[in-house]
Formats: C-alpha cells, structure tokens, sequence
C-alpha cells in the first residue's frame, strides 16, 4: 500500500493540527498514543460510528467533559436495539455520534436497518485501536464481525498508533493506502527491563516495600499491569498490601477476587477509586484515558511459567500501556523471566507453516467432499478439525486473515521470551519509540537489608534521577585503590543501571550533565569516545545508525551535512566525496518529498553491527 507521511513538530500539537479530517480507505499509523485521533472523528462534520475495543474506552468517552455537548451513545452489553433507535430520533439535526464495541456493532447497524434502511452511506466507520483485531481475534472471535461489514461503508478507515500488518487481501481491493504520523522531535520512551528468577521478589524490589519506608514512599503511586488476576491476588496476599491496593479488570475475574475477599477491584477505571498499589489485566491496556496530576510509576509484569498470556508485544502491548497516562510517567520497568523451551521461529518459518497447514487441510475438505459413505466423512471432518488451519477459519468457513496475523504475531511474541537477548533484540527493534535498558539477572539467592535500602533507594526514583544519584556515587568513589567493599558496591551500582555506568568511564561526569543525561545524546559521545580510544571497525556505522533510524525521512540536504558532521567527528577520510546519496551505502532508501523538498525515506538498514553487551 502507497503511504503518505505527515510531520508532527511538538508533543503539544494534536492530529487535527496536522489531518483537518481522516480520509476514507486509509490505515492510519498515528504513531504517537494520546493525539487525538478519536476526538478528532468525534468533532468531525458527518455522521459517525467509533469501534472501541472494550467497554471501558466507551465510558470514559461518553463521560468525558471534553465530549458533553457531542451527542455520543455508548453501545455494549445491556444497551439495547430499542434504544439506538430512540436515539437516532431523537437526534435529527445532530450528528450522529455512535462508540461501540464489535460485539455489539450489529445491534447498531440492526437499528439502522430499522430506522431509515440506510447506514453505509450515511456514517464513516473508524476502527479505533485496529491492532485490537488480530491481539484478540483468538480468543474473542467477535472482535472482527463488524469486518464484513466495513468494507460496505463507503467511508471507512482503521487506526492505532501500533499497527500490525494486516494480511487481508479486501485492504488492496478496495485501495487502501497508509497516513503515517512523523514526529520530528525526540518521543522515545526509557523502559527498564528487569529480567527475574523470582518474580515476586523482583516486584517487592520496585515497590521498595519494607517495615522501614518513609512517609514520603508511602505516598508513591504504583500502576501495575498484568494480564493475570492470579499473579495479582498472589502479590498482594504475600506482599500483604489487601488494604493498599486495588484491581481493575473484567467483571469474571472481579468475581473471582471477591471469592477470596478481595473487594477493592473494579470494571471501569475512576481516579476515586485509585489505591497506592493499582493493578491492571488487558481490557485496560488500550485507548482508555487515565488522567492524573502526578507521574506515576508503571511496571509490567510478566511470568511465563505461571501464565503465558503475561507475555507483552514490546511494540503494540508496552507502547500502548505507556500512552494510557496523559500526564506522562516517572519510570516504567518490564519485570519478566524467561522461558528456553518456548518456541521461537522466524515469520518467514511462520508463513510457510501456515501456507502449508492450508493446502493440508484443503486436500482433506476435498476428499471429505467426495466421500462415499458416512464414516468417511465422519473420519476426515475429524480431521480436519485437529489440524491447525481450522482455527484459522470464520463461522462460515472461511480463512480469516485475523486469525493468521494473530496466529504469526503470537508466535513472534511467544519468541521473545525464549532468552533475555531475543527480549532485548524484540525491544530494539523499536529503539525509536522505547529505549531499553537491560539489566543483569542476578543470581543471589537471596537479598540482605542493606541490599534492599540500596536498591529501594535508587529504583523508586526516575530514571534521569537515578541516573544522576548513581554519577554522583561514582564520581565519590574515583577510579584507583577501591576498596572490596568499594568494589563490590560499584558491581552493584552496574547491576542497577549498566549504561550509566559505562558512559561515566567512558565520557565522564562533565559530558553526562552537559547533555543532560540524553540517552541518544551520551550514546554518540560514547562511540566517539570508543573510537578516539582505538576501538576498530565499526565506530563510523555506530553513530550513523544513532543519527538515522529506519521508517524515517529525511531531506537530502540533511543527510549530506550530517554525513560529513559525523565523518569529521571521527576523523575518518571516505573513499568517496560525500552526498546525500551516500546514505545508501548503510540504508535501503526510497525518493520522497518533505513538503517541496528532495528526501529519502530509509526503508531498512544494510549493515549490522553487534550492541555493547551492557548496553
């Protein structure tokens, strides 16, 4: 599909700045989480109809200050036909403003069919949250009953600010292109990865929860996400934090909770209903708005032994998580362990599997077709059915596209947490939108108290802050005759956070302040200083891949002045004159415009060059 970028300058712009109105038959990437892209079809000039993909999204929507004069209905369960169509009459010379989650979109197109016959030329169809369709699809099929329907809908789009590739072959038919969101400025996102043996342990860790916390700790705000209301009870049981905490889940696993007299759990978010300790499963994941006047602390947890479905995208579950918080976040931390017996396969070995279970299974659907008695058709449906195809398949029996991309990004995901470096490799992936940290397993059995007030000390505080404590140590420490003692503590001060430490003896205190402890900033000043001091060979690709980022245009009179920027840093002579064109000895690039200007979209990167092992 053709895409079309569009450039972003500040974090205070929204979509409508940039998109007066989203277009019809697009997929819009709107990349940054928060921009308005829902507000924006809700304050658009025609009739609408919004598909969210849980109930919690339509409510806040629907209550929302922001949208009181909007004339908006909310359907989900309990909202009935009846009144969809008192409110299409009651709506005459509005317009219609209609959120709904997919399992109840046939009740909203049932009322129209009722009301006036028409709905597909009348509203524009926005799939907010599209990802949602092939996260779900395996277990609520549901999810993508409204997909049929879309493509009636003479305007129509889908959007997310995390989409996954969509294999349908109805997006090319009817000529769908891609608007792909461009921030120009700096929007990655800091995430700690914490990889565990003890999950429990490492959780207590963040909290910092011991019988000596100060005041000032008690009034920190945790908001924990974990797709298990199992692991949930069992933090706060054993943590003993039953009157500090509360869940927010869907009313089953509500009811589970208060089986074990766990009443503080809820199936809508409120800020009245906030605790200390706040704990999240997946139908919060998305779209819903968790408004504060504080930066909270956010940690995701994920145990693979206990209950795979813990297992985060690093790319659409963790990004989208981030972007619940309006006000933005103190710190985030990926606690997980891992798992060497997971299965971990390329997408290529996926799509074989999935090509070849297809025409296995269509080969069986011939002969059962053409059987001769009963029993054999008996014998091949069964068959058929335990062949992993038939999971692929709609009601009528049609191959699903959801499905499949479901089925191939779950074992993507499944993948990842084989090892902590395909963890690390799935997160750098996208380095553009979250900037790993990765921080060693440790092996200790077990943790003193002077441990813990080490490591409380340090981990409740912002990144930038913990950062800049964890300078000032080093700075106090030096470089000559350290003690054991001394040694040991700097040990663990690297345990805590190894690329601060690293770019302290590589570039030192002076340069981590001038740039104010930048990730993406310290990390060139590292590789020029790798270089300056006799590290070979890869030094110049380093900085380039630090400079450039794929999926990114860039005008070519840019790309010429940095080149030489970077070349004259190093002290290097190219073999060749340098020019903009000189960019595709690192990138594959294609010819775009920024506005009236020549640029180059870089589309993937030609050279690889291995990641510092505490990086």
């Amino acid at each position: 599909m053709e895409t079309t970028y569009i450039e972003i300058d500040s974090p205070d712009k929204h979509l409508s700045d940039v998109l007066e109105e989203i277009p019809s038959n697009v997929i819009l990437y709107k990349t940054l989480t928060g921009i308005g892209a829902t507000y924006s079809e809700i304050k658009a000039q025609r009739h609408s109809i919004i598909i969210e993909p849980n109930v919690p999204v339509i409510i806040g929507k629907c209550n929302s200050d922001k949208h009181k004069n909007d004339n908006l209905l909310g359907v989900y369960e309990g909202v009935t036909t009846d009144r969809i169509i008192k409110y299409l009459g009651a709506s005459r010379g509005k317009y219609y403003k209609i959120l709904t989650t997919p399992e109840s979109f046939t009740k909203v197109k049932d009322a129209f069919l009722i009301f006036n016959g028409k709905i597909y030329n009348t509203c524009f169809l926005l799939i907010d949250e599209a990802h949602k369709t092939i996260k779900d699809v395996d277990y609520r099929s549901d999810i993508v009953l409204p997909m049929n329907d879309f493509f009636k809908f003479k305007g129509k789009a889908l959007v997310s600010a995390t989409p996954l590739k969509f294999s349908d072959p109805r997006f090319e038919e009817n000529g769908f292109s891609i608007i792909k969101i461009e921030p120009t400025y700096d929007y990655a996102k800091e995430i700690d990865i914490k990889p565990s043996t003890n999950i429990l342990r490492e959780v207590w860790e963040e909290f910092g929860w011991m019988p000596f916390i100060t005041g000032q700790d008690k009034d920190r705000h945790f908001f924990i996400f974990i797709n298990s209301v199992g692991i949930i009870y069992s933090i706060i049981s054993q943590l003993k934090l039953f009157d500090k905490s509360s869940v927010f889940c869907a009313p089953k696993s509500i009811d589970k909770l208060k089986q074990n007299n766990f009443n503080r759990c809820y199936e809508n978010w409120d800020i009245e209903r906030m605790s200390q300790y706040n704990f999240f499963t997946s139908r919060f994941f998305n779209a819903v708005d968790i408004e504060l006047d504080f930066k909270p602390y956010v940690i995701l947890v994920t145990d693979v032994y206990f209950a795979e479905q813990t297992m985060f995208d690093p790319y659409s579950d963790v990004v989208q998580i981030i972007g619940r918080f309006r006000n933005g976040i103190t710190a985030v931390t990926h606690v997980t362990n891992s798992k060497y017996e997971l299965p971990q396969r390329t997408e290529e070995e996926l799509d074989e599997f999935v090509r070849t279970s297809e025409e296995v299974y269509n080969t069986l659907k011939t002969f059962y077709d053409a059987a001769a008695s009963k029993g054999a058709r008996v014998a091949y449906k069964a068959a058929m059915d335990s062949l992993p195809f038939n999971q692929m398949l709609d009601i009528d029996g049609n191959k699903n596209w959801f499905a499949v991309d479901n089925y191939i990004n779950d074992a993507l995901v499944t993948g990842y947490y084989r090892d902590v470096k395909s963890l690390q490799r799935a997160y750098e992936q996208h380095n553009d939108i979250l900037t790993p940290s990765v921080f060693a397993l440790s092996d200790r059995p077990a943790l003193t108290d002077e441990d813990l007030r080490f490591k409380r000390g340090l981990k409740t505080l912002s990144t930038k802050d913990r950062r800049t404590q964890i300078v000032k140590l080093l700075e106090y420490l030096g470089n000559n005759d350290l003690t054991e003692q001394e040694r040991e503590f700097k040990t663990d001060l690297r345990r805590t956070d190894s690329f601060i430490v690293e770019a302290y003896e590589l570039v030192g205190k002076e340069v981590i302040e001038e740039l104010d402890y930048s990730y993406p900033e310290i990390k060139k000043r590292m590789i020029v200083a790798q270089y300056l001091l006799g590290a070979k060979g890869t030094e110049t690709i380093q900085l380039i891949k630090t400079s450039f980022k794929v999926g990114m245009k860039y005008r070519l009179t840019y790309i010429k002045e940095e080149l030489i920027r970077i070349f004259e840093l190093l002290g290097v002579t190219p073999p060749n004159k340098i020019t903009a064109q000189s960019i595709n000895s690192y990138f594959e690039t294609k010819e775009v415009w920024i506005k009236k200007d020549k640029a180059l979209l870089l589309v993937s990167c030609l050279l690889y060059t291995s990641p510092s092992p505490r990086d």
